[in-house]
């Protein structure tokens, strides 16, 4: 028997006892998902040069065929690249809508600092790669796969379900949630808001150990401290010098520490969270959430830094400039100071504190203002918490114990800054939940090689969709 053919015939002996390999199908839901997110990280939409319109009409599309009408659809927004996509899901009306928002707008990312291309879809390791995969597309393809897949599925909530996929979050002048609301409040108008932008679900070693709702955030403003001199030659230098007024305006800020702050969402955080932790941080979590809260406890909490942030208004160096010449005498000295106000402070206040703070007559300390699309100016407004939500709470503990038992609610402050700032500030309770665990020790947002865990994705695709039932579901 020549060789090749004893070679065939073993081959087929060996593969006849072999268990019978069957291609598994992908879930139908999970691959929309997929192909959703793949589409819309591969669509930039940078301030600098991306498009925010051209993932806006592409996620509009999706839509349009999955069966929602034009009357259901509006895309348009202040310029021809930043137009926001607003969807209407109707219901029979019993209650008044829910408002699900998240930004189609990520931030900049070079080539040369990644890995892969940023705006390449890649999964690999377990993992999908690509600018906006954390932050937050990924939220974005969420959210219109469940309506998509409700639609399909002929689900008739009691209320209406509102889905406003934006633009300029993460900068530029043509914030979609601001502009919706100044421009057509009607379309947004809704009991309150849910903001898949924040409510961090956290894991540690792979394991999940927290869900959290965002029930407030922190206000950002941003502070210039400058101070001008006549200068002159390098050569008869003199004490007067721009840079060293602000320099010491600076080290000042450096070892001052804002007043111990505490509100509901906070004080149920640190109660929540002394269950989780054990020994002297524990206690000292206990301590802080009593009324009044623990001053010593209050102190060697903020030796961590985020705890800090969570126990106080935080303001802080972040850009410098100085002089004019290497051989001149500097005639202006700038720093930019940026600031993360405890909700509640009046910024006006900050303002003051900043100048006794800087104690110097020749630094000159003002707001930065910010503008609208128009160019008018921005005030920068203390944002009250959302009070939780009873509805809200008990759906997502529910879906929380089947999903992932023993795993608990906690309600949480942003220490940064999201579109929920314009909806809490248009009277409309707004509520950051994330829908999928991150790696608390692994945060990949606005940096290099962002991802998401493939599992955690479709894991927050079930999470959302449950939510979005449990909430639109008649009695």
């Amino acid at each position: 028997m020549p060789r090749a053919i004893r070679w065939a015939l073993l081959f087929c002996w060996i593969a006849g006892f072999a268990a019978p390999v069957r291609a598994q199908s992908p879930d139908p839901t999970n691959q929309m998902a997929r192909d959703l997110l793949k589409q819309l990280v591969e669509i930039n939409t940078t301030d600098s040069v991306g498009n925010v319109t051209t993932a806006a009409e592409a996620m509009a599309q999706r839509l349009r065929d999955a069966g929602f009408t034009e009357d259901d659809l509006h895309v348009t927004g202040a310029n021809d690249r930043k137009k926001n996509l607003v969807v209407r899901y109707r219901g029979t009306g019993k209650r008044k809508p829910i408002l699900f928002i998240g930004h189609l707008d990520v931030v900049e990312a070079l080539r040369s600092d990644w890995t892969t291309d940023p705006f390449e879809f890649i999964e690999k390791g377990g993992f999908f790669y690509g600018r906006g995969t954390e932050d937050m597309k990924e939220g974005d393809a969420i959210l219109v796969t469940n309506f998509m897949r409700l639609r399909k599925e002929n689900f008739l909530p009691d209320r209406d379900l509102i889905l406003a996929l934006t633009a300029d979050e993460e900068g530029g002048s043509a914030n979609g949630v601001d502009w919706l609301r100044k421009q057509h409040r009607d379309w947004i108008e809704a009991e309150y808001c849910i903001n898949l932008d924040g409510g961090e679900f956290e894991k540690e070693n792979g394991k999940p150990v927290l869900a959290a709702i965002q029930a407030s955030e922190k206000v950002y403003a941003d502070f210039r401290f400058e101070s001008r001199n006549p200068g002159g030659h390098s050569s008869v230098p003199t004490p007067d010098n721009a840079i060293y007024h602000l320099a010491g305006a600076l080290a000042r800020l450096q070892s001052f520490s804002f007043p111990l702050h505490m509100n509901e969402i906070t004080r149920n955080y640190f109660e929540r969270m002394a269950a989780l932790a054990s020994g002297q941080a524990s206690a000292d979590m206990k301590a802080v959430a009593k009324e009044p809260p623990d001053a010593a406890a209050a102190r060697r909490l903020s030796e961590s830094a985020y705890y800090n942030s969570l126990l106080h208004t935080t303001c802080v160096a972040t850009m410098l400039s100085g002089g004019h010449a290497a051989n001149a005498l500097p005639q202006t000295a700038r720093a930019n100071v940026n600031c993360r106000i405890f909700p509640g402070e009046d910024p006006q206040e900050i303002l003051k504190t900043l100048e006794r703070v800087a104690n110097d007559p020749k630094v000159k300390i003002s707001m930065v203002s910010q503008t609208d699309p128009d160019g008018k100016p921005v005030p920068v407004v203390a944002v009250p918490p959302s009070p939780l939500l009873p509805e809200l709470t008990q759906a997502m503990k529910r879906i929380l114990t089947i999903s992932w038992p023993g795993v608990p609610l906690v309600a949480t402050m942003s220490t940064g800054a999201t579109d929920g700032k314009y909806t809490r500030s248009a009277g409309i309770p707004t509520y950051g939940i994330s829908c999928m665990f991150f790696d608390k020790n692994d945060d990949r947002s606005h940096g290099k090689d962002e991802r998401v865990g493939v599992q955690d994705f479709y894991d927050g695709v079930a999470f959302n969709y449950k939510l979005i039932r449990e909430l639109s579901t008649p009695n």
